[in-house]
């Protein structure tokens, strides 16, 4: 039987699509409302990430975005349900770094962290500081290293989880300095700051919107930024290259997945409108406010992404895996 042009076209494209996909849908996409799931609570520096960037997604999508905090399992519980959703570009996921790093060690996973999502674009990075509460004696990095070495196992250090990210830096802090203290886990970076500045435990390696206005307030003391360059904000704090600790990096991330499977061209769709949330000069304003560093042009693509998540995963899972991290 001879097809008209027309009738090829039509059955060509949508043999290109997922079964049950109508060509008009992948050509109008979206037409509704978009759920970003944000595996921690409200009220976080993710959650605040989430929000900023919605807020200017919508704008090229033409369509509302709403943010649903699911939390539970450092993440995981909310990250599952994007892994399991509909690949059709409704349902994403604003991962981090626990997310779709450290959790694929810590856990035992329903879902794989590289095959089952569709990477869309980086949106900003984090970098942590080194801070611990005024009473601590030392004054610099260098000496708070020599203080604990000088008291092993005496120290405590706060952190937001087992398998967090400022327990498994903590642990690698460990390792290159051939210190022991203890670790104090946490439900959140919130309640472990509480008690660092009310002086029940030591140190911790904190975000910079939880570290920084503390120590403008004189709360806590902050020894060294875990970058290459100081923050712009608090330009006083040396980087850890400065304060005797070269190399000790550490930046959080801020990413956008969709479940695997997701076409082609609702990533491509979904990655512009992220792009254009970076462009807008209101969002990065309020990005570098909360201590988010926003990505060059050439890392927000989904190349670069997925390059970075196998990158992350090959530098931490041995160390993860080689501590023994697991959840209980």
């Amino acid at each position: 039987m001879k097809l008209s042009r027309r009738k090829f076209l039509h059955v060509a494209v949508s043999a290109a699509l997922p079964a049950g996909m109508p060509v008009a849908w992948a050509q109008t996409y979206p037409t509704r409302s978009i759920t970003m799931v944000v595996p921690a609570p409200a009220g976080g520096s993710t959650d605040a990430l989430a929000r900023v960037a919605v807020e200017h997604k919508r704008r090229q999508l033409g369509q509302s975005v709403i943010v649903e905090n699911v939390a539970g399992a450092d993440g995981s519980i909310g990250a599952g349900r994007v892994a399991r959703a509909a690949p059709d570009g409704y349902t994403i996921v604003l991962g981090i770094w626990n997310t779709h790093v450290a959790n694929g060690a810590v856990y035992s996973l329903q879902y794989d962290l590289l095959t089952d999502f569709e990477p869309i674009a980086l949106l900003a990075g984090i970098s942590y500081l080194i801070i611990a509460k005024r009473a601590v004696p030392a004054q610099g990095l260098t000496n708070f290293i020599a203080w604990l070495k000088a008291n092993p196992d005496k120290a405590t250090a706060a952190t937001a989880g087992i398998g967090s990210a400022q327990h498994v830096t903590g642990i690698l802090f460990q390792k290159i300095t051939d210190t022991r203290f203890q670790f104090v886990p946490y439900r959140g970076g919130a309640p472990a700051m509480q008690d660092l500045i009310a002086g029940h435990v030591d140190w911790m390696i904190s975000t910079p919107n939880d570290a920084l206005p503390q120590m403008w307030l004189g709360n806590v003391k902050a020894y060294a930024v875990m970058a290459k360059t100081r923050f712009a904000s608090a330009p006083e704090i040396p980087t850890v290259d400065e304060a005797g600790l070269p190399g000790f990096y550490f930046s959080n991330f801020g990413a956008i997945w969709a479940p695997r499977g997701t076409p082609k061209t609702v990533i491509a769709k979904l990655n512009a409108a992220a792009v254009d949330a970076l462009a807008d000069t209101n969002a990065r304003a309020q990005l570098t406010s909360l201590g988010w560093e926003i990505p060059r042009a050439d890392q927000q693509t989904p190349e670069a992404l997925a390059a970075l998540q196998k990158a992350e995963i090959e530098r931490w899972w041995p160390i993860i895996k080689s501590a023994g991290i697991e959840a209980k």
